[in-house]
C-alpha cells in the first residue's frame, strides 16, 4: 500500500488580497507561511518519504524545499509538471470580485460547478478535464516509480490543482469535485493505493497541525 500526502502551498500575497495566481502567476509567500511550514515538518517528520514532488511554480516549490528542509529527513525532491496550478489565463492576477463581476457565470462555474466551466470564454484558460488528465498523469508515474508497500510519497502542489486533480484520482464526477469546499493554505491530504490507479482517501484537509482556523477567503 502507497501512501500520497498532497499538501498546498503556503499562504502568498495575492491569497490574502484575494487574487486568482493559477499556472503562470505568482506571488511572495508571507512570512507567516515559513511559520506554518514549520508546524507542517513538525507535523510529518516522524513519517518515513522515499521521495518528494512539488510543482515547479515558485510557491509550491519552495513550499516544498523549506518544508523538507525543516522535516530533517534526506528526501529526493523532483519537480513535476503535473502539479502546475490550474492555468487561468486572462483572470490570473485579477481580483476574485472583478472576476465575479466581469464572468459571473465562468466564475459560478468554475467555483461551485466545474462540469459547467468552459474554458473557451476565459481566454488562455486550461479546461478542469485538462488539468485532470496532466495531474493524474504525472501522480500515477510517481507511484508506478516510488511507490511500494508501505512507501510514503509526499506531493506539493495548489489549492484547485489539488481539487480537481485528487477529485480525479477518487473517481468523482465532476459535478461533484467542489461540493466539499476547497483546501487550506499549508493543508495535508492523504490518499492511498495498493495498485497505483485505485485510490481510497484517509484524510482532506487537515490543518489541525498549523493550531488555525479554517479560513475560507483563501481555500480554493
Amino acid at each position: 500500500m502507497t501512501k500520497l500526502y498532497f499538501i498546498r502551498h503556503g499562504k502568498t500575497e495575492w491569497n490574502q488580497e484575494g487574487r486568482f495566481q493559477g499556472a503562470n502567476g505568482d506571488s511572495p509567500l508571507l512570512p507567516e507561511s515559513f511559520d506554518q511550514m514549520k508546524a507542517l515538518a513538525k507535523h510529518l517528520e516522524d513519517i518515513p518519504f522515499k521521495h518528494a514532488f512539488a510543482s515547479p511554480i515558485k510557491r509550491a516549490y519552495v513550499t516544498a524545499e523549506v518544508t523538507i528542509e525543516q522535516m530533517h529527513q534526506d528526501i529526493p525532491l523532483t519537480p513535476l509538471e503535473g502539479l502546475r496550478e490550474f492555468g487561468m489565463g486572462v483572470w490570473e492576477g485579477m481580483r476574485f470580485v472583478d472576476v465575479k463581476s466581469q464572468y459571473p457565470e465562468m466564475h459560478d462555474a468554475y467555483r461551485h460547478h466545474p462540469d459547467q466551466f468552459d474554458a473557451k470564454q476565459v481566454p488562455g484558460s486550461e479546461s478542469f478535464e485538462e488539468v485532470q488528465e496532466r495531474f493524474v498523469h504525472d501522480v500515477d508515474e510517481a507511484v508506478a516509480q516510488y511507490g511500494g508497500e508501505g512507501v510514503n510519497l509526499l506531493f506539493f502542489s495548489h489549492g484547485m490543482a489539488l481539487t480537481a486533480g485528487m477529485g480525479a484520482l477518487l473517481g468523482l464526477p465532476m459535478a461533484d469535485i467542489r461540493k466539499r469546499g476547497g483546501l487550506d493554505n499549508t493543508s495535508t491530504s492523504i490518499l492511498e493505493t495498493d495498485d497505483g490507479k485505485h485510490y481510497h482517501e484517509l484524510t482532506r484537509n487537515d490543518v489541525d497541525y498549523l493550531n488555525v482556523k479554517h479560513d475560507k477567503s483563501n481555500t480554493v
